[in-house]
């Protein structure tokens, strides 16, 4: 299961929290050390200033992670995106492998599988982090347990098995009406969140995007999402500073958010990955941001 153009969570904590926390720099599991040995005479200095071979020991950490996901819309751009830095991936799904051909695709390990029945001491073995883009609609009783149950049993599989960090791809606050937060949509995804920043409070991630644009593929064939998505997006950046006053009223975010390009949102997933002091609650302009520090 992916994410797609949803409503967003509602987590009961603040709606926005600090992205850039400080905090001690934590090991990861899976460190590797590398010996250098070097001296004096090598580097080009004579023979009488040559000292003793220094043996240097350096850790190198080396990223795992886990997309729940990843052969949707979403996950699968995450997945690239990893790869392109140099992450180790492996994909989980209900429908494994995508069924398009892409050279990065081989490089993925992709595990057909159902979050409710995983093996999770295979899938997680040395897994750095774990990203979720699970979600979904249906009845009231199916969304409870594919947006909250799903994501809060993989919240607890990642913990309990100690992966050092837990990202979650929600959707951000449309300022809709309470009655319509407490669909059991918006519930499974509040339970989710609240789990997930009570178990990982330091190092839990939860991203909202608002309208996610991009070039999708739909059983092989690609629909172009970005040939509307990203003339909106430049539109709302032109008259942002005329916008932004009407955001506050109710619901209005449903026309009014800006937009995110799926391939910024998985850009910020990875620095989510790779920095230890990104953590907590995201919103669209943070996730952009977030993303920018990535290209640069």
């Amino acid at each position: 299961m992916t994410s797609f153009l949803s409503f967003p969570a509602i987590s009961p904590h603040p709606s926005v929290l600090s992205g850039a926390s400080f905090r001690p720099r934590s090991l990861s599991p899976r460190l590797f050390k590398s010996c250098v040995k070097c001296s004096y005479a090598e580097a080009g200095f004579s023979r009488d200033s040559r000292l003793d071979p220094i043996d240097v020991v350096a850790d190198i950490k080396s990223e795992r992670v886990v997309v729940l996901g990843g052969n949707g819309f979403v996950g699968s751009a995450i997945c690239k995106a990893a790869i392109s830095n140099g992450i180790e991936v492996v994909s989980v799904s209900r429908s494994g492998r995508p069924n398009f051909q892409d050279a990065w695709l081989d490089q993925v390990t992709w595990v057909t599988g159902d979050v409710f029945y995983l093996n999770w001491d295979e899938v997680l073995l040395g897994a750095t982090s774990v990203v979720s883009t699970i979600g979904g609609f249906g009845n009231e009783e199916q969304m409870k347990r594919i947006n909250g149950e799903a994501n809060v049993i993989a919240v607890n599989a990642a913990k309990d098995f100690g992966v050092p960090k837990f990202i979650l791809i929600t959707v951000h606050d449309y300022n809709l009406p309470p009655f319509i937060l407490s669909s059991g949509y918006f519930t499974g995804k509040r339970n989710a969140e609240a789990e997930l920043l009570s178990k990982y409070p330091t190092s839990g991630v939860v991203l909202r995007p608002g309208f996610i644009y991009g070039k999708r593929k739909v059983n092989g064939i690609e629909v172009p999402l970005d040939l509307v998505g990203e003339p909106l997006d430049k539109i709302y950046g032109t008259a942002e500073r005329f916008i932004r006053p009407l955001r506050s009223l109710p619901a209005s975010d449903l026309l009014l958010a800006p937009l995110v390009n799926v391939d910024d949102l998985a850009l910020a997933v990875i620095n989510a990955v790779k920095d230890d002091e990104f953590f907590g609650i995201f919103t669209i302009e943070q996730i952009k941001e977030a993303a920018a520090k990535m290209r640069a």
